[in-house]
């Protein structure tokens, strides 16, 4: 086997050497294609296939990547790869003429040329491009992987991207996807009255969120500084300065691990509205899912991994204590105190830190029985107050607070609150994870003091929601991993 793939590498060194000195050629020759730097594209391969009927007999040009070639003497054949697709080309020599064509001749698979020339359908029916003139644009000094077996290496599809996007239609068809579910979230929130907004990633307090964030220093004002972990407390500062309704969808850091589901930076989306409260964040998470579904994908439902989920029902609520009556059978209303949670999750067998109260147990309740069975779209309610520090608490029940997880395929795919604007009970909450911090726990929040001000300025009731664009594209694309949606993945370095 070590004898075969060393046979295989000198192969491949013979061919990158044979395709060096191919451009050595022509730069010695004057026909570098390094420099040209234009190309007039009339239309692209799906457009031409679309169209065929009004192009048929009109003369077309187009770019791309030679696909594939078949040189039979003095005609030949080959396929020109774009951002739509491919297409057939037939080029003759008595066509493009005899230099014209030993040149198209010594052209590799891989090589990106520019092509002209008439739209007609073959013998067999295929839709092709009878070539005028075929001109090299870039030169492909690599091998691509071989065509039948693609690039198959989930490693190497990852590390690099553009050779599976060459190889792989589906996975270019994903980001053209991921692509319009982000422009279809920006035209539903925009139609809406949001506000599409900006805020730091680099900042002295990584708040609003339970996670371990990305510590830098910023040499100028030699100041330790933090990768962002949320978007909240400073699109709550632009509600309080006003700005009704606002959005932002951008790139947050958590220094935690890599699985199918967690990549350390991804795209997370966050809108804060005035005047309502997580009862509206539940309407309006509905219609933006239906509303995208349907724009994107034709359908409000959707199949992931075989499964049917239907957006265009109405979505199941359920708060967090009926979910663990539901599934694991402990009603947490009857229990009254930490001990007797803490007696009951070691019945059970759920593990927990000394730290922990009642309301942390029941949340690892939930994860550990609830949130595998919720799979059709359903919004989780109520959460225990010591684990929403940022969240208005119920006034009928203050152990519990207004807010809800949004969960498909038993994964959170959104988190939402009425959001907390008593700058005292803030101060509290703070102090609450500044005593959990000091206890170990990496994830808790810090006091921001600029935060508390704003709060003190007076926020109006508001409601506040995140959405996990990555997981959202996972699941309107049937992607396995995160790693799939996301263009350039995190990586362990290679040597």
């Amino acid at each position: 086997m070590a004898e075969q793939k060393n046979v295989q590498e000198q192969d491949i060194n013979q061919l990158r050497k044979v395709r060096r000195e191919k451009l050595a050629d022509l730069q010695a020759n004057g026909k570098d294609p390094f420099q040209i730097m234009t190309y007039d594209v009339s239309h692209h391969s799906a457009d031409i296939k679309e169209n065929f009927e009004q192009l048929e007999g009109q003369n077309v040009s187009l770019a791309g990547r030679i696909m594939s070639k078949r040189i039979m003497g003095k005609a030949s054949f080959c396929n020109i790869q774009d951002l739509k697709g491919n297409i057939q080309s037939y080029v003759a020599r008595d066509c493009i003429g005899e230099e014209e064509y030993k040149e198209f001749k010594k052209m590799d698979v891989g090589d990106i040329v520019g092509l002209k020339g008439e739209v007609f359908k073959t013998k067999t029916g295929e839709i092709s491009i009878h070539a005028s003139a075929v001109t090299l644009l870039s030169k492909s000094l690599q091998i691509l992987p071989e065509k039948y077996h693609g690039l198959t290496n989930t490693d190497l599809r990852y590390r690099q991207r553009y050779v599976d996007l060459i190889m792989n239609p589906e996975v270019k068809d994903t980001f053209i996807k991921r692509s319009k579910i982000i422009s279809a979230i920006r035209r539903y929130l925009d139609n809406e009255g949001f506000m599409e907004v900006e805020t730091p990633i680099l900042v002295a307090n990584a708040g609003g969120a339970a996670a371990r964030p990305f510590e830098t220093h910023f040499n100028a004002l030699d100041e330790d500084f933090k990768l962002r972990i949320s978007l909240e407390l400073y699109l709550k500062r632009l509600i309080v300065g006003g700005l009704e309704r606002v959005y932002e969808i951008g790139r947050v850091f958590r220094n935690e691990g890599l699985d199918t589901r967690h990549n350390p930076e991804f795209t997370l989306m966050e809108l804060y509205q005035a005047y309502t409260d997580y009862n509206g964040m539940m309407d309006l998470t509905e219609n933006l899912y239906r509303h995208v579904a349907q724009e994107v994908l034709g359908t409000t439902k959707i199949v992931y991994n075989g499964v049917e989920m239907d957006l265009g029902k109405p979505f199941e609520r359920i708060t967090m204590v009926d979910a663990v009556k539901k599934y694991a059978d402990v009603d947490f209303d009857e229990i009254k105190t930490t001990e007797e949670a803490k007696a009951i999750a070691r019945e059970r067998g759920i593990e927990f830190e000394e730290r922990h109260k009642k309301g942390d147990i029941l949340a690892l309740f939930f994860e550990e029985y609830a949130e595998e069975h919720l799979i059709q779209p359903t919004f989780v309610m109520d959460h225990p107050i010591e684990i929403s520090p940022l969240t208005k608490k119920k006034p009928e029940n203050p152990e519990y607070t207004e807010r809800f997880e949004f969960f498909m395929n038993g994964w959170e795919m959104a988190n939402a609150y009425s959001e907390l604007n008593d700058p005292l009970d803030q101060r509290e909450r703070f102090k609450a994870q500044e005593e959990l911090l000091a206890q170990g726990d990496e994830e808790a929040n810090t006091t921001d003091e600029d935060f508390l001000n704003a709060l003190e300025i007076g926020m109006p009731p508001t409601g506040g929601i995140g959405f996990g664009i990555d997981r959202m594209c996972m699941l309107l694309t049937d992607a396995a991993a995160i790693r799939d949606v996301l263009l350039f993945p995190t990586m362990r370095t290679v040597d």
